[in-house]
């Protein structure tokens, strides 16, 4: 099997080895020499774990020639952000305070993903503590775009999302607290789904998500293609004890002549936050796309988002700002700078009390069911990712039409839907004058991620994925 086919989407690999077109062996050796080829640019993984994946695309091909039953993954190579527990892997989520901590067991979508046959590559970088939009880290440095090696790929499943465009991994599992699985799906050419909270359980997740920020936290699938994320959302989807938001929601697919009949809300920019022309363009094809397809989507800005922001900055921001002071007591010097930004940002707010914290919880009831009533009329919404593409490593602000957008604010499109608990998925619409990827977010009412999946998979018919430049380069 040639490298190129590394290209093919997930759901092609295990048609392809159901059918006997290639072994499970030939497709996991073809992503290792890739991800050899590669990862000294991109520095995507922190484990590779070569041996055992080998050992277990041995076994999976023996079960082909048996002719056993397979599950929808059999054979798939995938990865996993380095935040979430794979037995004898490191989770050390970037930090100096975790160095050398080895999972002791598989967290629950992991152990789902195997047990539908999926066979884990190793897993991949993020920044500290998952607390930026781009991903570094004192413990394995920098992960740089498969688009321009000087631009960020995002964070801060930044590492998952350079391994999937790069075609080192046919999908994998982020976490996403204020953007972490969609930025990086946008910023590199990918798809990624931000389930509602409970939906796919994020317990073995470092932090984890309990107390208020069971509110924000996640963990979802990213791959090339839509088809991608709901064969890995239909097996990684379920209730589990560990999640505190836990419900047993059935999957449902919904009837496409039903999803059209659906009113899809649209907005351009969020009414503080400016966004590039390329950004604004982007949404207006993807809107044009469904319209095309015989959707009725209207212009429509829904109210409540300012005080969304607010109040996830409150618990993001400044409840995280709390715990990793006591974390970093007494060894602020191991504290690496991305860390140190985010306690700069949060001393400039009020003191984190417990009256301000019981107002935030409180609020943000209120709000998203402010929010909710508003979309009985518009059960999908279509809106930007983040104000514009990739950056450059080490900005922090840019100018958007005449305004300076400043770090946070430039992910102010996505952080809002963590606070309101919405499912949202992003899927890539085109390419930008510099020639970097831009996509779009499809946002839908908490529990609905299957009419979520079916609307971004009517706007990726009309561009799909695209191969980025590092994989024509000759290395």
């Amino acid at each position: 099997m040639s490298s190129a086919a590394t290209h093919i989407p997930a759901w092609k690999i295990a048609s392809g080895i159901r059918d006997r077109q290639f072994s499970c062996a030939e497709v996991v050796d073809a992503h290792f020499r890739l991800i050899r080829r590669l990862d000294p640019r991109l520095n995507a993984f922190v484990c590779v774990d070569e041996e055992r994946a080998s050992r277990d695309a041995k076994r999976a091909d023996e079960a082909v020639a048996l002719r056993k039953t397979l599950g929808p993954l059999h054979g798939v190579p995938i990865t996993i952000k380095s935040s979430i527990d794979v037995a004898g892997l490191r989770c050390e989520t970037g930090s100096r305070l975790r160095q050398g901590h080895i999972a002791a067991s598989d967290a629950p979508v992991v152990s789902r993903l195997k047990s539908a046959g999926a066979i884990v590559l190793g897993n991949t970088n993020v920044p500290e503590f998952l607390m930026a939009w781009e991903t570094r880290n004192p413990l394995y440095g920098t992960t740089n775009s498969p688009w321009d090696v000087e631009r960020t790929p995002g964070g801060s499943s930044g590492g998952e999302a350079a391994a999937i465009a790069a075609c080192c991994s046919a999908g994998g599992i982020g976490s996403d607290g204020g953007g972490s699985i969609r930025v990086p799906a946008h910023f590199s050419g990918i798809c990624g789904l931000k389930p509602t909270p409970g939906r796919i359980p994020a317990t073995g997740h470092f932090p984890a998500s309990a107390g208020p920020f069971a509110l924000l936290g996640v963990v979802g699938p990213m791959a090339r293609t839509v088809q991608d994320l709901q064969m890995m959302f239909d097996v990684i989807a379920g209730p589990d004890n560990g999640d505190p938001n836990a419900a047993p929601v059935p999957l449902r697919r919904p009837v496409d002549s039903m999803l059209r009949k659906l009113r899809i809300g649209c907005f351009e920019d969020n009414g503080r936050t400016p966004v590039t022309k390329e950004t604004r363009a982007a949404v207006q094809r993807a809107a044009q796309i469904l319209r095309d397809d015989g959707f009725t989507v209207e212009s429509f800005r829904p109210e409540g988002i300012e005080r969304a922001l607010q109040l996830w900055h409150v618990l993001f921001i400044d409840g995280v700002s709390f715990l990793l002071r006591q974390g970093y007591k007494d060894r602020e010097s191991e504290m690496y700078e991305i860390v140190r930004e985010i306690l700069a940002w949060s001393e400039k707010d009020p003191p984190l009390t417990m009256d301000r914290l019981l107002d935030t919880l409180f609020s943000r009831d209120t709000v998203r069911s402010r929010f909710l009533e508003q979309m009985d009329r518009y059960p999908i919404l279509l809106c930007p990712v983040s104000a514009g593409p990739a950056f450059r490593h080490g900005e922090r602000s840019w100018n958007i039409e005449g305004k300076t957008v400043e770090y946070l604010d430039y992910f102010s499109y996505s952080q809002c839907f963590n606070l309101l608990g919405n499912p949202a998925a992003v899927v890539p619409v085109g390419v930008t004058s510099e020639g970097l990827p831009i996509g779009v977010q499809i946002v839908g009412r908490p529990w609905e991620e299957e009419r979520v999946l079916a609307v971004a998979a009517h706007i990726e018919q009309a561009r799909g994925w695209i191969e980025p430049p590092i994989l024509k380069e000759q290395i």
